[in-house]
């Protein structure tokens, strides 16, 4: 039964007496639409479809007691904001102490002083009216701090993009190169997060920075003279060198970036590893540092094989491409030499899901033609 009015906040009364429910119901009419229940079953579903603001609960009950009604109410997510009192004749010490410690905000013994019960009553809507309230204001907030977080995520990612692309523009890499290495250092990173040697480090957070950074592995060519950049032959000695400081000068322009960044440091020490480590080999033979083992960071570990893997199974306007298996040999040639070996072994157990990420972003011939243009105008 229900006596409605759209102005009104609503309440629920429940008890198996009729004479108790008419007498309330006359009682608080007139301040809320009042809906009625005449046993506790009726309750959750009640509760749950129509969201009273207040229930005024009776305890002894057939079915269900008071006591069960109010601890299944708090029990459910969709009820358990709702304030219950018990309005009963068990007057005595414990049964009051029982229905505030099954969650009742209120108890009222019959016989009941009007006044009084719209008085409480009135105190504990308003206090549920100020908690939903809250609710509904952090809910919002939470969902714009959601949601900017989101743009200033997909902001980020995109300005990533933007800076590697800059200096994809002046190499004989393609933009799909970017898309792939992203996905090969996400394949391994994934893989290695339960490997005891990599769990630590691979946190959720840092997997997603190592991600993002990845495109950025060679932003610092943009520093390196078209002569060299652009050179289809071997490198002289000095070349080479000169070649070599494009990962101090990509390292060194993040370094000035994060100088000016209010936050995420972690970010940008992980894109100043990738950029600056990557060229290191396991065995200490590599470059600029000639690091060794351990002593490489992470995520410039997997970078390492993932820009490797995609530079042999790319054609290039001055190299042929390899195929999968061919690369593969090339990559277990590099075993403790080249790359840490656990990497390779991940590289190994993900061989046919690298496949599927090269052949998903695989360079089209009019993005190769392109480069080759450009490469063959800039070496002219």
């Amino acid at each position: 039964m229900e006596l409605y009015s759209p102005v009104k906040p609503s309440i629920l009364i429940v008890d198996d007496s009729p004479d108790n429910l008419s007498l309330m119901a006359g009682l608080l009419i007139n301040h809320y639409t009042v809906k009625t229940a005449i046993a506790g079953s009726q309750v959750m579903k009640i509760a749950i479809t129509e969201q009273p603001d207040v229930i005024l609960l009776d305890i002894m009950m057939p079915d269900l007691d008071g006591y069960e009604v109010c601890r299944r109410l708090k029990a459910d997510s969709l009820t358990s904001q709702i304030p219950v009192i018990f309005l009963t004749s068990k007057t005595d010490q414990e049964s009051e102490q029982l229905g505030m410690t099954v969650g009742a905000v209120d108890y009222i013994t019959r016989p009941v002083t009007p006044a009084i019960l719209l008085s409480r009553v009135k105190a504990h809507f308003m206090v549920a009216a100020n908690a939903k309230t809250m609710r509904i204001n952090n809910e919002y907030l939470e969902f714009e701090v959601s949601k900017r977080t989101r743009q200033m995520a997909a902001l980020q990612n995109v300005t990533i993009l933007a800076l590697a692309s800059l200096a994809e523009t002046r190499d004989s890499e393609t933009g799909n190169h970017l898309k792939r290495t992203q996905y090969y250092m996400e394949l391994l990173c994934k893989y290695l997060r339960r490997h005891p040697r990599f769990t630590d480090f691979l946190s959720p957070e840092r997997i997603q920075f190592m991600i993002q950074c990845a495109p950025l592995h060679d932003i610092g060519k943009v520093g390196i003279p078209d002569r060299i950049l652009l050179n289809p032959g071997r490198y002289s000695a000095a070349e080479f060198e000169i070649m070599k400081t494009h990962p101090t000068l990509g390292r060194d322009a993040i370094a000035n970036a994060q100088n000016s960044a209010p936050q995420d440091g972690e970010f940008f020490e992980i894109a100043k590893q990738i950029i600056y480590s990557h060229h290191e080999k396991w065995d200490g033979s590599g470059y600029p540092l000639g690091l060794a083992g351990e002593a490489i960071p992470i995520p410039a570990r997997l970078m390492a094989l993932a820009d490797v893997y995609d530079a042999l199974i790319c054609r290039r306007v001055y190299k042929a491409s390899m195929s999968h298996e061919q690369a593969l040999q090339v990559i277990v040639e590099g075993w403790c030499k080249h790359f840490d070996p656990d990497v390779v072994d991940a590289f190994l157990a993900l061989g046919s899901e690298f496949q599927a990420v090269a052949t998903r972003f695989a360079d089209s011939v009019e993005d190769l033609e392109k480069k080759a243009s450009y490469f063959a105008n800039s070496v002219t």
